[in-house]
């Protein structure tokens, strides 16, 4: 799983639901939410 940092719970998260998007810039992007608080956690960069 891809992991990201949830603000809200300050602390790394598996991203739940993880979605490929890229930014406006065109950087690819992973997108979904956080599994304990439901908060958006975006990381920046290609997938691992």
């Amino acid at each position: 799983m891809v992991q990201g940092y949830c603000v809200k719970c300050r602390a790394k998260r598996d991203i739940k639901d993880a979605v490929a998007v890229s930014l406006a810039n065109g950087k690819p992007a992973m997108k979904g939410k956080c599994p304990v608080c439901g908060t958006t956690i975006m990381r920046i960069g290609a997938a691992k």
